[in-house]
């Protein structure tokens, strides 16, 4: 199996865990003989199922950028290129685990079931969090960096408190995981540090799962670490993988099988998903600024939604009439969305949101907001 390289000399570690090629052959890597047979064993229903998810996602996605550049949005953050990590990962799970994510994992917030809307709303700032948690055991976006890793380690902490002493077979059919969604970025904050010591010291039925799309805004990952982030896991005590996240069924595999071990209760697993984040960190971001088009060009030979499609249509004879019904879906799905969010009222208004910072009171907050309530004024007069 091909790696692929760019001028900047990002590529998959030879440890990595592949099985597509970039045509969708099945072309496993040396790293990845243990999971062909799992791999491959995927049915048909479940690679389609990511497909679709992966596709309605990438359209709703250029929806966001459009809408945030027409003044709909405050913010947007594109996740094309990384759908196909995602899709693998949110597949691996049961409907009972919980999932901590970053602020890009659209196709898992969509996977779980939250509604298209409510996910835009958060990001023009209309909402407090987006969406209640408990309806979707998906906590909302975390726009500190690396603050929903000690989040899902500590709710992982409690599950397994309320686990403990369960006989295998109740652990296998009732047993909750927690996944810690982070990025390359985020993996240099002190707090993924001391989840991972502390998710080890407790054998924490938790999954670390970083989507290393080789640039943490505009540093790139060699600047970031030396070594990649899956061997990480060996110094804290706990299994770690490297695995091609754009090759959906290969991660659909490793996380398959790093799920089943935290939900045994045999302690945290590492997954380092290597994919491409083909567009710009945010709306905010310019890219061109930083990386070539050759790099770009380069990453773009790999494109998950390319590789999906030509895996289908190879082992499973998929034909034009999935797809287009799949295109289809996804463009009524953008209108529909759009007309939702166009000039839609805010249901949180920015003086409310300083009521939503504390539970209690708090005299630093109170300030800002009687500072805001007088600029208000002064807007008035």
């Amino acid at each position: 199996m091909s790696t692929i390289s760019s001028p900047t000399g990002h590529q998959l570690p030879e440890e990595a865990i592949g099985i597509l090629s970039a045509d969708g052959f099945i072309d496993p890597t040396d790293a990845a003989q243990a999971f062909v047979e799992d791999a491959t064993a995927i049915g048909h229903e479940r690679v389609a199922e990511m497909y679709r998810l992966m596709a309605h996602t990438r359209r709703i996605d250029q929806e966001g950028v459009n809408l945030q550049r027409q003044g709909q949005l405050v913010l947007w953050t594109p996740s094309i290129g990384q759908e196909a990590a995602q899709a693998g990962a949110v597949t691996a799970l049961e409907d009972r685990d919980w999932i901590f994510p970053t602020y890009r994992e659209h196709v898992m917030a969509r996977g779980r079931g939250i509604p298209n809307e409510n996910i835009f709303d958060f990001f023009r700032g209309a909402v407090h969090g987006g969406w209640d948690p408990n309806a979707y055991n998906m906590q909302p976006y975390t726009v500190v960096l690396g603050a929903q890793v000690l989040h899902a380690t500590g709710y992982a902490w409690g599950m397994a408190q309320q686990q403990r002493g369960w006989t295998d077979a109740r652990r296998r059919d009732e047993g909750r995981v927690a996944i810690a969604c982070f990025g390359d970025g985020a993996s240099t904050q002190g707090g993924v540090h001391e989840a991972m010591v502390f998710a080890a010291s407790f054998d924490a039925p938790v999954v670390f799962f970083v989507q290393n799309n080789y640039w943490a805004i505009s540093t790139p990952f060699e600047v970031q670490s030396k070594v990649p982030l899956f061997k990480r896991a060996q110094g804290y005590g706990f299994d770690g993988f490297a695995v091609d996240g754009n090759d959906p069924i290969a991660t659909a595999a490793v996380m398959d099988r790093a799920v089943e071990h935290a939900r045994r209760g045999k302690g945290p697993v590492l997954v380092e998903a290597h994919t491409y984040r083909m567009g710009a960190h945010t709306t905010a971001d310019d890219p061109t600024k930083y990386r070539t088009k050759e790099e770009e060009q380069a990453h773009a030979q790999g494109d998950p939604m390319v590789r999906t499609e030509a895996y289908l249509r190879r082992r499973f004879d998929y034909t034009d009439a999935f797809f287009n019904e799949v295109q289809v879906e996804a463009d009524e799905i953008a209108a529909t969305l759009r007309d939702k969010i166009v000039d839609a009222p805010d249901t949180v208004s920015l003086r409310d949101q300083f009521d939503l910072v504390y539970a209690e009171g708090h005299s630093l907050v109170e300030a800002q907001a009687a500072e805001f309530d007088r600029w208000m004024e002064g807007e008035d007069a």
